[in-house]
């Protein structure tokens, strides 16, 4: 049932997809697919993994566990990848092309569309990383918010990670990660029978699991609803307007690049950012640090403590 979901929500086949422990794991299996259909298929045995500077560090981890080369391109002042240096690094070695929706460190969505082509045109994967924006962007875009195009409508797009435990609001040990086809699917799985006990398959990276995420994931999923998760995102959002434009106004203080959501960084041309993410800590809070600034990402939560929060990045 969650499947279903997930890939009803992200706009691809029924069952084209599983379930994983986090978005690590879904990262990871992602890779792997494209490693393998990339040998099937094309020959590739030195596969190289092309993202951005901005992908998530599981795409490093991944491809030191698998066996491919990471290559890393500098993403443009915008924070978003740039499409032509991307392209300018495709080889005939590149097994998958990434883009994120939106990247963790500044809240801003790859431009899918033109990378995805980009792929596309080379009969490369592509990989739209939502495991921040996947269970989120639906409904922000239903609020009549303007999203970047990044899900399944995308033609190229071939697979997508998408946590259930961050904007699902769900316990931590559940994500999602879906597939254009379920003949990508299969590329995933883990078939092996030689030995004497019978045929051993695995369709994730765990061979034993707990049913707790899975049985919270379908029970977090259905007392919401799509009302509810419309409900909570029109907080979120809310909150998100309120508080940047709140920290613009700050002397000193501004928004990194653009954020598409409800995630980013604090950053400042004049002030110690490391002393003001100090100060904040003396007053109770707890901000991700980042090389360039401090790091927020918003929940329904934080629309009770907006108005403190501004009143302390003032005052720090």
């Amino acid at each position: 049932d969650v499947i279903a979901m997930a890939c009803q929500m992200l706009g691809t086949e029924p069952n084209a997809g599983s379930m994983s422990s986090g978005g690590t794991e879904s990262i990871f299996l992602a890779v792997q697919v494209a490693r393998d259909h990339a040998k099937a298929t094309r020959g590739i045995i030195e596969p190289q993994l092309l993202t951005p500077t901005t992908a998530h560090p599981a795409f490093a981890k991944a491809a030191k566990y698998l066996g491919l080369e990471q290559v890393l391109v500098p993403v443009g002042d915008d924070g978003r990848a740039d499409v032509a240096a991307m392209e300018a690094a495709v080889t005939d070695r590149t097994a998958l092309v990434v883009g994120s929706a939106p990247c963790y460190p500044f809240g801003v969505i790859d431009p899918i569309e033109a990378l995805a082509a980009m792929a596309a045109e080379r009969d490369i994967l592509f990989h739209t990383d939502a495991c921040l924006g996947g269970w989120i962007l639906p409904w922000w875009e239903r609020l009549g918010e303007d999203v970047p195009p990044w899900d399944f409508r995308v033609p190229g797009v071939t697979s997508i990670s998408a946590d259930i435990h961050k904007y699902g609001y769900m316990f931590k040990g559940a994500s999602t990660v879906c597939y254009r086809s379920r003949d990508l699917l299969q590329h995933q799985f883990f078939w092996y029978d030689e030995w004497p006990g019978g045929l051993y398959a695995s369709g994730t990276a765990a061979g034993t699991r707990s049913a707790a995420p899975i049985a919270g994931a379908w029970a977090a999923i259905n007392h919401l609803g799509e009302d509810g998760y419309l409900r909570l995102t029109e907080i979120v959002r809310d909150t998100t307007r309120k508080l940047q434009a709140g920290i613009a106004e700050i002397d000193g203080l501004r928004i990194s690049h653009d954020p598409d959501l409800s995630l980013f960084e604090v950053g400042s041309d004049t002030l110690d950012i490391g002393g003001v993410g100090d100060a904040m800590d003396d007053k109770g809070w707890n901000l991700d640090r980042q090389q360039g600034g401090l790091h927020l990402m918003l929940s329904p939560y934080h629309a009770r403590v907006a108005d403190q929060l501004l009143a302390d990045f003032a005052d720090a």
